[in-house]
């Protein structure tokens, strides 16, 4: 780990024995049983994943992706006990605005790898000078090349303030903020906790509870099933990582099959995809942003960070009201789908959109959508 406040250098250079070890245990992976007549109703389809570990077997070539992620500069640094990792792609254009974009679980920086190039270079890409941003991308600390956690409690809430130490060391005095997933909770905590350096945020996942459940529209009534639905059924999850994650890490860090049986359904049941998750994300992608997770042997302490929120005081689980100008994109796959007088009561709302295609990872499925939208809810904060 680098010295408190040291920014090293970094550069992905995985060695050949942890790739060949990854081969071979694919290799002797031993498959379960599957009741017959279902796919996906149980959790993750056999047939599915088998396709998928032996296209990672045989023919998914992480020397490439390694290559593109080292396209951009990364480096690491220590803060408040951990070890940061990040990419920090600095715009041709002087002025432009700084931006830190956090990533989610079960995600990585390379769910950003469509959208730093137009966000730091927009007039390669169709758009204007003045919409330029520097970006800054870190891994959660306990994810991906970070490495795993070493100290306890590492809550969003302390996450972003890690975040806001690490764009001071960058010397940014006012920047913005973006995020999904664990990245919309740490984003809102930086616009709640140092409004002061933060100019504005834009989240892609919106958390925020119902209001006026006597007056509801149609389509808050159906948020709301949708919202009862996935605690039914889908938040199994949360409950495992945010009791027992040591439990499942062994799993998860001793077969590669298992790893990806876990987070595949997640991309699956939470992307825009119609049951077909290949027609929202490219299976490499799907691959890369899995290998990361094998090859820091980070997917027990990125679960981690359910258990420290489950278990902090109320009052640092989330943000009682974000007043700095918020921007939300409300994408139809993404499983919070709150109105806009919902997000006005939590968060000081200035620019919302709603989209006809996309889900929970936003910047993999539609990266273009994205990137206006944040060049449209920054622009009048430059």
């Amino acid at each position: 780990m680098p010295r408190m406040g040291d920014i090293v250098p970094y550069v992905i250079a995985v060695s050949d024995d942890v790739i060949e070890d990854l081969r071979e245990r694919l290799a002797r992976t031993r498959w379960p049983d599957q009741l017959p007549g279902t796919t996906w109703e149980l959790g993750t389809d056999r047939d599915y994943l088998q396709d998928l570990c032996e296209h990672w077997l045989t023919d998914y070539d992480w020397r490439r992706w390694e290559a593109e992620l080292n396209r951009h500069p990364q480096y690491t640094t220590g803060i408040d006990g951990e070890q940061i990792h990040f990419l920090h792609v600095r715009s041709p254009h002087a002025d432009a605005l700084p931006l830190i974009m956090t990533h989610g679980w079960p995600g990585s920086i390379v769910e950003f790898l469509d959208v730093i190039e137009p966000l730091t270079d927009p007039t390669a890409h169709g758009g204007d000078a003045a919409d330029a941003f520097h970006v800054v991308c870190p891994s959660i600390p306990g994810f991906g090349f970070s490495g795993p956690t070493v100290t306890p409690d590492v809550t969003p809430r302390r996450v972003a303030r890690m975040h806001a130490e690490l764009m001071a060391q960058l010397g940014y005095d006012r920047y913005v903020a973006q995020g999904g997933d664990w990245g919309a909770v740490i984003t809102a905590w930086l616009g709640a906790d140092h409004a002061d350096h933060v100019a504005g945020i834009h989240l892609n996942m919106v958390v925020a509870p119902p209001t006026d459940l006597d007056d509801l529209t149609d389509a808050e009534r159906a948020a709301l099933e949708r919202r009862r639905r996935f605690r039914a059924e889908g938040t199994g999850y949360q409950e495992i990582q945010g009791t027992k994650p040591q439990s499942l890490a062994y799993g998860l860090t001793d077969s590669p099959a298992g790893l990806a049986g876990w987070i595949v359904e997640k991309f699956r049941e939470w992307s825009d995809c119609g049951g077909d998750l290949t027609s929202a994300i490219d299976r490499d992608v799907l691959l890369t942003n899995l290998t990361i997770y094998w090859v820091t042997e980070t997917a027990g302490s990125s679960a981690r960070i359910y258990h420290a929120h489950r278990h902090a005081p109320e009052r640092d689980q989330f943000p009682a009201r974000v007043e700095v100008p918020t921007g939300c994109s409300i994408f139809p796959g993404e499983n919070s789908q709150p109105s806009r007088r919902w997000a006005e009561a939590r968060y000081n709302v200035t620019c919302w959109s709603e989209h006809t295609k996309g889900g929970h990872f936003a910047a993999m499925e539609q990266p273009a959508a994205l990137v206006d939208d944040l060049r449209e809810c920054f622009r009048p904060l430059r």
